[in-house]
């Protein structure tokens, strides 16, 4: 979520009049998952308490555990509760700015589809080797022009002026449509939601609701 957001892709909710950044006005610092992963560090650090009583009761049935469990296993489950809290409010209200995701997707997938641009060149008769090389450099060429001049991925039209691989610009743009290239994905993706998440939130249905209505107080 962190890194999404610095990408502008996802965003946490937003409050009016809420505080971004205490230096920076402009910024909205994605506030709730900083605090999750600040509370599931402190919970990481809790179980190698635990570990270390383990480790130096020496199997014996001594109490010198009393006063630590008593400790680690109450803020555990209250840090662990928080956590979900916050993940709740997130969750419940994330902002999702698909037209960043699709300009930084096209900006690379490119790169990621010439496996699939080289294998329909080769089924009109390309030598494998031969296109293999060309996308290669073309790949160099075009990643020195958006990292060293800030420029658009141009590997589509390099490929496209070449004719060895006999590919119009269309038929490339076509070959490296997203939907083509993500195989069972998107139906793996439906089938865990359909089988194993939504049976979860059916069954838990008025408890998830009111732990979500008192986040949102």
């Amino acid at each position: 979520m962190r890194l999404l957001q610095h990408e502008k892709e996802l965003e946490e909710p937003f409050e009016k009049g809420q505080i971004g950044s205490s230096a920076m006005a402009y910024k909205r610092n994605p506030m709730r998952s900083e605090r999750i992963n600040s509370l599931s560090r402190h919970v990481i650090a809790l179980s190698n308490d635990t570990k270390m009583t383990t480790a130096t009761q020496w199997l014996e049935r001594t109490l010198d555990d009393s006063a630590n469990k008593r400790i680690c296993i109450p803020e555990g489950f209250l840090a662990i509760d928080a956590v979900l809290m916050l993940y709740a409010n997130i969750t419940s209200n994330i902002v999702v700015y698909e037209n960043v995701i699709k300009t930084n997707m096209m900006q690379e997938l490119p790169f990621m589809g010439t496996e699939e641009i080289l294998m329909n060149a080769v089924l009109k008769g390309g030598d494998r080797q031969e296109l293999h090389e060309k996308i290669r450099i073309y790949s160099m060429e075009a990643a020195k022009e958006v990292k060293e001049f800030g420029r658009s991925n141009d590997l589509v039209d390099r490929i496209a002026m070449d004719e060895t691989f006999g590919l119009t610009q269309k038929e490339i743009l076509h070959i490296l449509n997203p939907d083509n290239l993500c195989g069972r994905a998107k139906n793996q993706v439906e089938d865990f939601i359909n089988n194993h998440v939504n049976p979860v939130l059916e069954k838990y249905k008025e408890l998830v609701n009111k732990e979500i209505a008192e986040v949102n107080i």
